[in-house]
């Protein structure tokens, strides 16, 4: 024999194309017919349809075609549905391969599981609370950005932009600053005669402690002259007064016209009498005056107590 000539059945005549070639004719490979290659191969085609997914081999291999025999008839009708198949978007799911995976787990096999849509629900709704979280976040830390006028869509186009104001209005503006009112040593008072000044007695408060005694008689005076009142009114006449432990008085002048009550001069301290040292203390009353120029007197007039000394004179307001 011939190399390539070894006989019918042979491994060239194995070409299941040889057919096709004048030494595959010469050799007798003739065109398929009934299975795949020449006569002698082994038909495994199966009708569409026979196949049940999920079903048990052993019942495939029942719709096998026998070795060297044709197929079975296919089953059923092309174009009419099978009694074996039903299309894969008919099942749950939507999908061939999850409805393979049940059927698969169904008969004991370890197919592929379909979407987790617990899984998938449960996720999602976490995303829509972090998204709600996160907007009442934002909203909240906004708060103070309101104020400053800012960033928001329709807020004012100049906030954040350096502006230049009018001073704003003191808490003062409209109402009357306070004006400081005069005050006065003893030693600057005009002092009717007989009436002196001294430093003798220690706790005077007035410029080098001076003080003005001698007003113990009738007749007389001791008149401070009041500049500067820029408005009349009622204002509190400050006395700072001594007195060797017993009550005092005194007439109270203002403008020339006596005041009705006289300036009392009590031994508030209950300091011990003859001790003017201790003595000193402060008294006050209610007076009116005019606006500019006034004249504020004290007397000692008969049914005065007059037994005083006298440091320092001001006002106030009442």
């Amino acid at each position: 024999m011939t190399p390539g000539s070894n006989g019918a059945s042979t491994p060239e005549d194995d070409d299941p194309f040889g057919y096709l070639y004048a030494d595959g004719q010469a050799n007798g490979a003739q065109p398929p017919s009934g299975g795949y290659g020449y006569p002698n191969s082994v038909n495994r085609v199966r009708p569409v349809g026979t196949r049940q997914y999920g079903a048990p081999q052993q019942h495939q291999g029942t719709q096998t075609a026998a070795f060297g025999q044709a197929a079975p008839p296919q089953q059923g009708v092309y174009g009419q549905p099978n009694a074996h198949y039903a299309a894969p978007e008919t099942f749950p799911g939507g999908g061939g391969g999850s409805h393979t995976g049940a059927q698969q787990s169904g008969h004991g096999g370890g197919g592929r599981r379909g979407p987790n849509t617990k899984g998938l629900l449960i996720g999602a709704v976490a995303v829509v609370a972090a998204v709600v979280i996160g907007i009442a976040v934002a909203m909240t830390s906004s708060g103070s950005d309101d104020d400053k006028g800012g960033d928001e869509a329709g807020g004012d186009p100049t906030a954040g932009q350096s502006q230049t104001t009018e001073p704003s209005a003191s808490a003062s503006d409209g109402a009357e600053e306070e004006v400081e009112l005069p005050g006065v040593d003893a030693k600057t008072l005009r002092l009717s005669p007989g009436v002196t000044t001294a430093s003798d007695v220690k706790g005077a408060e007035a410029d080098g402690g001076v003080y003005v005694t001698g007003f113990n008689q009738v007749g007389a005076k001791v008149t401070w002259t009041v500049n500067g009142i820029e408005k009349a009114g009622s204002y509190r006449l400050n006395v700072r007064y001594g007195i060797p432990g017993v009550d005092a008085d005194a007439t109270l002048v203002i403008n020339g016209k006596a005041s009705s009550r006289p300036l009392n001069m009590k031994n508030f301290g209950g300091t011990p009498q003859g001790d003017w040292e201790k003595g000193w203390q402060t008294t006050w009353a209610n007076v009116n005056l005019t606006k500019g120029t006034n004249t504020i007197e004290l007397a000692c007039n008969e049914g005065n107590k007059c037994d005083v000394a006298f440091d320092q004179f001001s006002l106030s307001t009442d």
